[in-house]
């Protein structure tokens, strides 16, 4: 099941710990409609993790925030730190190996790595 994410919900929905995949769509977007029952079947499989969508069109806040320039775009957050973005519509073995090499991730490894990347302005 997919939950529809705006800026009302978002912090509640994605910045805390676990798994969100967020599909960033519009309606007009044929590649986006093509995407949308992969990333349902997956969803289904996946009971466990949060899989969002927002539509780019009514949450424009959004879409800015993470600088969307082309849909459909896949963001994977874990644990409130986005460790995947992507444009571009995945195949639904290409969106099941990413839930696996999400769920495999060392946190802690990820924090630190970042901690240790200077800062970019």
């Amino acid at each position: 099941m997919t939950v529809e994410l705006t800026k009302d919900n978002w912090n509640t929905m994605v910045t805390s710990d676990g798994i969100v995949l967020v599909d960033f769509w519009a309606a007009w977007c044929g590649p986006c409609r093509r995407f949308a029952p992969v990333f349902e079947a997956v969803a289904a499989r996946n009971p466990d993790l949060v899989f969002g969508k927002v539509d780019t069109e009514t949450e424009r806040e959004l879409a800015t925030a993470f600088r969307i320039t082309s849909i459909p775009t896949l963001v994977a957050i874990r644990d409130g730190l986005v460790v995947f973005a992507q444009p571009g519509a995945l195949s639904e073995a290409m969106l099941d190996d990413l839930v696996a090499r999400v769920r495999a991730l060392d946190m802690a490894e990820v924090r630190r790595h970042l901690t240790r990347q200077p800062a970019q302005g």
